[in-house]
C-alpha cells in the first residue's frame, strides 16, 4: 500500500510539472516586452502593462513620452539582460502572481553609451484559463533618475572650427572677431524710418529685410534684435558709423575670417548656412539648420576635419536644477589644416595678374609641395560669409570675366608649354634624336590634299631645325612632323605616361587633362596639332607644373600634395625619361630664354628656364584669328626650387606669351629676394 502511495504522488507530480510547463511564466512575458522595447515598439509594450499602469500613464505619457525621448537623444542600440528567477522563485509567483526581476539596460544615445540598472515587477492578471503576465510600469523603466519626476534635458557645446594653414602657420581661414549688428527698436529715435534707411545703405541690405526683422513675434521694444549681418572687426570705419546711430547696437561673436581675401578665395572656399538638401544628407547628431558648412575650396574638401565633434550632455533637472548626468560627451574642436600653399608665392602671384583673367599654379619640383593656386579674377570670401547684397551677389554671377569661376580647377589647350613633354616623348620612343636636323622651308607645312590642304605655320623660319632650335623657336612645324612620324599611337601612350587622362594625385578636386574629345589621336591632322598644344589637348595649370618636374629629377614625375602631414618627394611616374635625356630638355629650357622667345627672362638677377606658349582659341582650322590664350611655365635655373605655370586669357592685344614671361620672372624675382 505504501508503495502505490508513492507512486501516485509522483504520477500527481508529474502531471502538475506538465500543467506548469504549459503556463506562460515570467520569464516568457518578460522576454517578449523587453524584445519589443529594443526595437522601440512602445505602442506594442503599451499593450502588456497592467491596468493600473495604464489608469496612471496614459498613451501621451509613455508612448508619445518614450518616442520624443527616445528621439531627441538619439537612442540606437538597446540591450536588455536579466537573470532568470530560481524554481522556487517561480512557483512562488505562479502562487502569489507577482513576480519582481531585476534587470540591467544599455542604450547607445547622441552622448554616448548610457547603462543602468532597475527592477520591473509583473502581475497576474486575468481569468483562469487566460492568465497573463503584465508589467507595473512606472517612469523609472526610462531611466531610473526620473522615476518620481523630473524633466531630462540636453545641452550642446558646439567645435571650434578648424583653422586653414599655410606652410609656415599663417592663417588662410581662422575664426577671428566679428559684430553682430541689431536694432533696439524703442531707442532708434525721433525718425525710425530715416535710421532703417541709413542703416540699410551702411550695411548693403534692404529696408525690407530690416522691417522682417523687426516684426518677429518676440520683437520687444528693449529688446536686441538681430538683422541678420555681421561686420568683421577689421571694418572699423563701418563699426565707427554704426556705433554713432541711435538705436544701432553690436554684439561681438566669433566668425570665419579670411585673410588674404580675394587672393585665395577660390583654393581656400568659404563657408555659409548649410542648406536643407545638405542637412538630410548630413549626419543630425554633427549638424543642425542653424550650423555654417564648407562651400568650396579647402572650407568643403576638409569639412569633415575642420567641423570638429558638438559636446552633449544629457542630465536630468528637478525644480531647474540639474540633479544627474546621464550621458556626456566632450567637445571636440575642429582639425587645423596645416597645407603646404605659401601664402607669400599666393599674393605674389595672384596680383601679378592684376584681375586679369587667367590662372597659375607654383610646385616645389623636388617635393612636390604645392606653393600656391591662384585664380583671376576672384571674390572676396568674407563678404559672402557676412551678407553679400543681391544687387553685388549678380554683379558677381554676371561679370562676364566670371569671377566666381575656379580656372585652376579647369583644363585649357596648353598650346606650346607642352612642346618639352612631347620632346621627352620623342626622346624616349626614339623618334626625337637631339642632333638630328630636320629641313623646314617657309612658314607652313602640310600633306596637300590627304589634309584637306590645311598647313600647320610657324612664326619664325629658321632651316635646317635640330631640337634646341626647335624649342627656342617654337617651332610648329618641327614639333607637328615629329608627332606625325611617331604616330598618333604612340603620342597617346606617351601623354598617357605623363598623367593624361588621369586623375591628378593630389588632395584636391582637380579636372583631369585629356587627350582628344575621344582619347584617341587617329586622325594625322589631329596628331600634328596635338603634338604642339593645339588640337583637343587640354591640361590643367597645376598638371602642368607637375609635368615639369620630371625635367628636374632625373626623368621622374614627383606626385604634387597640399598637406604638410603628407610625404614629400614621392614619385608619381617613374623613368619618363632618362637622366640624360632629362638633362638635354633642361637645357633646350634655357635655351628658350637665352636665345628664344622667353628674352624677358634674361632681365632676372639669377637664371631662369622655362617654356612659352600660345593658345589659339580657334573654333574651326581654317578660322584666321581667334582669341589666345598666354602660357609660361618657368623655373630658376640653378635652384630648382620652385616652378610657375601660369595662363592669362585673351592675349593677343597685350603680347602674347611674353606678357606671361614677364609675370613670371618678377613673381620669382619677387620671391627670391
Amino acid at each position: 500500500m505504501k508503495r502505490f502511495f508513492i507512486t501516485f504522488a509522483l504520477f500527481l507530480a508529474l502531471i502538475l510539472a506538465g500543467c506548469s510547463e504549459d503556463k506562460v511564466t515570467p520569464h516568457d512575458r518578460l522576454d517578449d516586452y523587453f524584445k519589443l522595447w529594443e526595437e522601440q515598439s512602445f505602442s506594442s509594450m503599451y499593450d502588456m502593462l497592467t491596468e493600473e499602469a495604464k489608469q496612471a500613464y496614459h498613451t501621451d505619457q509613455y508612448i508619445d513620452r518614450y518616442e520624443k525621448i527616445y528621439q531627441d537623444l538619439h537612442i540606437t542600440e538597446i540591450q536588455l539582460h536579466y537573470e532568470k528567477l530560481s524554481d522556487e522563485k517561480i512557483k512562488q509567483a505562479l502562487e502569489e502572481g507577482t513576480a519582481t526581476i531585476p534587470f540591467s539596460a544599455s542604450l547607445t544615445s547622441m552622448a554616448g553609451p548610457i547603462e543602468f540598472d532597475y527592477e520591473v515587477t509583473l502581475k497576474q492578471a486575468g481569468e483562469e484559463e487566460e492568465k497573463n503576465w503584465f508589467i507595473d510600469w512606472n517612469p523609472g523603466f526610462i531611466f531610473p533618475e526620473i522615476k518620481d519626476g523630473g524633466e531630462i534635458r540636453i545641452s550642446t557645446t558646439e567645435p571650434k572650427r578648424g583653422d586653414i594653414l599655410d606652410r609656415n602657420r599663417l592663417p588662410l581661414a581662422l575664426n577671428g572677431i566679428v559684430y553682430e549688428v541689431g536694432i533696439v527698436p524703442g531707442q532708434l529715435g525721433d525718425n525710425p524710418e530715416a535710421s532703417k534707411k541709413k542703416l540699410a545703405s551702411l550695411l548693403n541690405i534692404s529696408v525690407a529685410s530690416i522691417d522682417n526683422a523687426l516684426n518677429e513675434s518676440w520683437v520687444q521694444p528693449d529688446l536686441f534684435v538681430p538683422i541678420g549681418k555681421k561686420v568683421q572687426e577689421s571694418d572699423q570705419a563701418l563699426l565707427d558709423q554704426l556705433w554713432q546711430m541711435d538705436g544701432v547696437m553690436t554684439q561681438q561673436t566669433t566668425g570665419r575670417i579670411y585673410p588674404l581675401g580675394k587672393a585665395a578665395a577660390h583654393v581656400v572656399g568659404y563657408v555659409r548656412k548649410i542648406t536643407a538638401e545638405e542637412l538630410e544628407e548630413k549626419d543630425p547628431e554633427r549638424y543642425t539648420e542653424n550650423d555654417m558648412i564648407g562651400s568650396t575650396g579647402l572650407e568643403r574638401r576638409f569639412e569633415d576635419e575642420l567641423k570638429g565633434e558638438k559636446g552633449v550632455k544629457i542630465y536630468v533637472t528637478e525644480d531647474e536644477k540639474e540633479v544627474a548626468t546621464l550621458a556626456m560627451k566632450p567637445v571636440e574642436d575642429g582639425k587645423n589644416i596645416q597645407t603646404t600653399l605659401d601664402i607669400t608665392v599666393q599674393e605674389e602671384l595672384f596680383n601679378s595678374l592684376d584681375d586679369a583673367p587667367g590662372t597659375a599654379a607654383a610646385i616645389h619640383p623636388k617635393t612636390g609641395e604645392t606653393l600656391a593656386l591662384v585664380s583671376s579674377p576672384s571674390f572676396d570670401p568674407n563678404k559672402l560669409v557676412y551678407g553679400i547684397s543681391q544687387s553685388d551677389w549678380e554683379a558677381l554671377q554676371d561679370n562676364p570675366e566670371q569671377p566666381l569661376f575656379n580656372r585652376f580647377n579647369a583644363t585649357y589647350a596648353p598650346g606650346s608649354v607642352i612642346k618639352p613633354v612631347t620632346a621627352a616623348i620623342g626622346l624616349q620612343n626614339g623618334t626625337i634624336k637631339p642632333e638630328e636636323e630636320l629641313e623646314i622651308k617657309g612658314l607652313s607645312w602640310g600633306k596637300g590634299e590627304s589634309w584637306g590642304n590645311y598647313e600647320v605655320t610657324r612664326v619664325s623660319e629658321a632651316n635646317p631645325v635640330d631640337l634646341m632650335k626647335a624649342m627656342a623657336l617654337s617651332d610648329n612645324i618641327y614639333f607637328a612632323m615629329k608627332g606625325v612620324e611617331m604616330g598618333g599611337d604612340q603620342l597617346v601612350k606617351g601623354l598617357e605616361q605623363f598623367g593624361f587622362g588621369e586623375q591628378l594625385p593630389i588632395n584636391f578636386p582637380i579636372s583631369t587633362s585629356t587627350i582628344s574629345t575621344s582619347g584617341t589621336l587617329d586622325d594625322e591632322v589631329l596628331v600634328a596639332n596635338t603634338s604642339y598644344g593645339q588640337g583637343e589637348v587640354e591640361a590643367s595649370v597645376l598638371h602642368l607644373a607637375t609635368m615639369y618636374t620630371s625635367f628636374l629629377n632625373n626623368g621622374n614625375m614627383i606626385k604634387p600634395i597640399l598637406l604638410m602631414e603628407e610625404e614629400p618627394n614621392q614619385v608619381w611616374k617613374e623613368g619618363l625619361l632618362s637622366p640624360e635625356q632629362a638633362t638635354i630638355v633642361q637645357e633646350t629650357l634655357r635655351n628658350v630664354v637665352t636665345d628664344g622667345t622667353a628674352g624677358y627672362a634674361k632681365n632676372a638677377s639669377f637664371p631662369i628656364s622655362g617654356k612659352t606658349g600660345t593658345a589659339e582659341l580657334k573654333l574651326t582650322l581654317d578660322e584666321e584669328n581667334g582669341e589666345q590664350n598666354g602660357w609660361f611655365v618657368g623655373y630658376p635655373t640653378e635652384d630648382q626650387d620652385i616652378i610657375i605655370a601660369m595662363m592669362m586669357e585673351k592675349v593677343q592685344d597685350l603680347g602674347a606669351s611674353g606678357l606671361v614671361v614677364q609675370k613670371v620672372t618678377d613673381v620669382l624675382e619677387a620671391i627670391k629676394e
